[in-house]
């Protein structure tokens, strides 16, 4: 499908002369590539030891990668004054294929009308196998006289068409080709390519973003070819206060994914219709679907053409993306990847340039089996929020190195340390951080409940026995997952034995909880005064307990080689204030349970109280032992053994 035919289905005629034109001259320089291999055919046959001729500049010029194409002198053969090869019949569709594309924008000159004809009837009445020498004659030859040949009416369409542009084309408004527009459109066609401007640094050297733009009646036209893709087009109308746009893809995903983008400045979208066109995109389905803003004056007006103008570059190479960042995360997490990455305007294409998923791989491979082994994940091994962080970063790194020219290697370097800095922050230590955070809100939600008298409200008890009992179910599977990680990698089997114990923390303050509730329950006689005051030193005991057992562990996550002598100190004294604190707990029971025993006659409040003083109290226990085991494995991290 070609872009010219993509218009058309969309009912955009005004804008088809310049994209007519612009793909009948690329159908020139193709034609001029299939006459020049014929020749070097010819060239071959008679010396089947001489080099054919190098055509890879021309190849590349005319945008042409079909490697049968390139091999036709060599496989090609003259057997008497015939050429012989079975590729002839493809060679001859394609000529007759790029001469009905180069006349198009001509239709209806006289005298190229019936050469255009005769031309593509001798074409189809060619033998598909070989070519005599009149007939190579009649492809080739540029010599004007008597006789005409194909060549001939190549170069007199090309002029032709040269003509036509020239009458065409009035202006150009910052990249943008214009004709035939009003004074007041200017400034809308230069605030729509003021957005593109924006972000075409982004594409780097890839090809698109071209825009034409003209009047049809009283609508001011604009179109954008995106990128060389079949079916893939945009075009803008402008009509008073009114901007729609209509956007075909062949890519469903895609579609959305520029749909939400679109959304962010304004636009209001249709639902998108499946189509399928006879001739093009082969017969298959692509989408189409239309996008309206309102705009109150001409400021709101201006600013939806550059919005739209900023994010087009994004379109670009999004599906090769999109696939291969699915090799690292899940579909829906490669979706927020590519649309966070817009929004922030890194794009994906410099990633893709500096080596895309190679570059990701590497990473991984290089950090060894201690952190990803083979067919590993990054969400499943960092988590799906920190994977998003990390390739995002990996994107904007990588956008900028290819934009500053740094060599290949320096970005692989670059994006290893990267994602050893995302799994320093997300090892051992972050875990139990985070297993120490549910801990720390337990401890002080009790603190909190005794602070309010909770324990003579049922309900208030009740309410935070449930969330105690999510917070220590959260807990568990940190553990959970401290032991899968020890499965698959040996240096995490120390780590996961730490975090059982400090699951003990969780269970004991999650049951001191639940004690509360049923102490809240009608069986809180004699908690006036002294025992309440002595139940509430406990648990201010605790929660320091805990609080100097996170400071802990945030000191720890920063040992090694740049962690200094002060970082040891505080890390050595926050564990003492622990060990300090559970023998304070140790004296603090036992003063629970003599004021239990002086105010309490009810058999069931005091064994509740009792349960309750005991749970806080085994919080403390745990914490002293999670301790010793934290100082072992910070100290073998530091570097100074065991």
């Amino acid at each position: 499908m070609r872009k010219v035919d993509a218009l058309a289905t969309l009912g955009q005629n005004e804008l088809l002369k310049p994209a007519r034109i612009k793909a009948a001259l690329a159908a020139n320089d193709r034609l001029k590539l299939y006459l020049s291999v014929l020749q070097s055919v010819d060239q071959r046959a008679d010396r089947a030891d001489a080099r054919p001729l190098d055509l890879s500049r021309e190849f590349a010029a005319s945008g042409v990668n079909m490697p049968w194409l390139a091999n036709l002198p060599i496989a090609a053969y003259r057997e008497g004054k015939t050429l012989h090869s079975p590729e002839f019949a493809r060679l001859v569709a394609l000529l007759r294929d790029d001469l009905n594309t180069m006349a198009l924008p001509l239709r209806g000159d006289a005298d190229i009308e019936p050469r255009l004809a005769h031309w593509i009837a001798w074409l189809e009445a060619l033998a598909p196998d070989e070519l005599t020498p009149e007939q190579l004659h009649a492809l080739v030859s540029g010599k004007r006289g008597k006789e005409d040949s194909v060549h001939l009416l190549i170069m007199d369409l090309h002029k032709a068409l040269n003509r036509m542009a020239t009458e065409l084309s009035s202006e150009d408004i910052d990249g943008a080709h214009v004709w035939r527009i009003d004074d007041a459109d200017r400034a809308r066609v230069a605030a729509f390519m003021r957005g593109v401007n924006q972000t075409r640094a982004l594409k780097l050297d890839h090809p698109g973003l071209d825009t034409a733009a003209t009047r049809d009646g009283a609508r001011l036209l604009l179109q954008n070819d995106i990128g060389t893709s079949d079916a893939h087009v945009l075009v803008m109308q402008v009509e008073e206060s009114s901007v729609s746009l209509t956007y075909s893809d062949l890519h469903f995903q895609r579609f959305s994914f520029f749909r939400r983008l679109l959304e962010e400045v304004g636009a209001n979208w249709s639902e998108p219709q499946a189509r399928s066109t006879a001739g093009l995109n082969a017969g298959d389905t692509y989408y189409v679907g239309t996008a309206t803003f309102a705009c109150a004056d001409e400021e709101q007006i201006e600013g939806v053409l550059e919005g739209i103008g900023t994010r087009i570059v994004f379109l670009i190479d999004w599906n090769r993306a999109r696939k291969r960042l699915e090799q690292f995360v899940g579909k829906a997490t490669a979706l927020t990847v590519l649309t966070e990455a817009a929004r922030r305007r890194s794009g994906h294409v410099g990633w893709l340039a500096a080596g895309g998923e190679k570059l990701i791989f590497r990473a991984m491979e290089s950090l060894g089996s201690d952190y990803f082994h083979f067919g590993d994940r990054l969400d499943a091994i960092m988590g799906s929020e920190r994977a998003v962080e990390f390739l995002l970063d990996a994107f904007a790194l990588a956008t900028k190195a290819v934009q500053q020219h740094q060599p290949p290697a320096l970005i692989a370097d670059d994006i290893r340390l990267l994602l050893a800095r995302y799994l320093n922050r997300h090892d051992e230590f972050e875990l139990l951080a985070e297993h120490a955070a549910y801990c720390h809100a337990l401890a002080e939600g009790l603190r909190d409940a005794l602070a309010h008298g909770d324990e003579r409200d049922r309900e208030a008890a009740d309410i935070f026995a449930e969330r105690a009992k999510s917070w220590e179910r959260s807990a568990d599977q940190l553990v959970m997952d401290a032991r899968a990680r020890a499965e698959a990698r040996p240096r995490w089997a120390r780590f996961a034995s730490l975090v059982e114990g400090a699951d003990d923390i969780a269970d004991a303050l999650e049951e001191a909880a639940f004690l509360l509730s049923l102490i809240a329950a009608g069986h809180h006689h004699g908690w006036q005064g002294e025992v309440q005051q002595a139940m509430r030193r406990l648990a201010d005991a605790v929660l320091g307990a805990v609080q100097d057992h996170v400071k802990a562990l945030e000191i720890a996550r920063g040992f090694g080689e740049g962690s200094s002598a002060e970082d040891h100190e505080e890390f050595v004294a926050a564990l003492w204030r622990v060990l300090g604190a559970e023998r304070q707990s140790d004296v603090l029971l036992r003063e629970v349970r003599r004021k239990l025993a002086e105010h309490v006659a009810d058999a069931a409040t005091l064994q509740l109280s009792t349960d309750f003083a005991q749970a806080l109290e085994s919080a403390t226990d745990a914490l002293l032992a999670t301790g010793y085991g934290l100082r072992r494995l910070a100290f073998t991290r530091a570097g100074a053994g065991e």
